[in-house]
């Protein structure tokens, strides 16, 4: 299954929030997905293993960075375990406790609207406060379990 499903091409986004001392926690996610326009909501898809989206979740309120090709080593820092994920990265925080990479393509602050389990993973769907996006740029591709880039006009 992994390896058929490697073939569909995704985008990376970094899913941080600030915990209760004001340190940034977060993760890389590759399921990611508008699934409505009214209300806005997003969904996300994370493994039930993750140590760091009980933080993310707790805080309510986090900020979703969707990644630029040139993000690979942001994507490889907060896609692995470990309690100092964003040494070397590069972050803003809102005054809400979103906090988003800097020099993503686009960002979101998002309040956790629910979470449900589905297998392995929780399926967690957020709605939408606030967005942005730079008009330059493209996308990291997460393809066949290795970064991919894309030509886009």
């Amino acid at each position: 299954m992994k390896h058929v499903l490697g073939h569909f091409a995704s985008g990376i986004t970094v899913v941080a929030a600030l915990d209760p001392t004001g340190r940034p926690v977060g993760l890389a996610v590759q399921s990611f997905a508008s699934l409505s326009l009214d209300p806005p909501l997003v969904l996300l898809c994370v493994a039930k293993t993750s140590t760091s989206w009980p933080g993310v979740r707790a805080a309510g309120r986090f900020g979703i960075s969707i990644l630029a090709e040139d993000q690979r080593e942001v994507c490889a820092a907060l896609g692995r375990s470990g309690p100092d994920k964003f040494a070397g990265v590069h972050w803003t925080t809102t005054e809400d406790g979103a906090v988003h990479v800097d020099g993503a393509l686009a960002t979101l602050d998002c309040a956790v609207h629910a979470v449900h389990e589905a297998g392995d993973h929780l399926l967690a769907t957020a709605r939408v406060l606030a967005l942005d996006a730079r008009e330059d740029g493209t996308p990291l591709l997460y393809f066949r379990s290795d970064y991919a880039t894309g030509v886009f006009t």
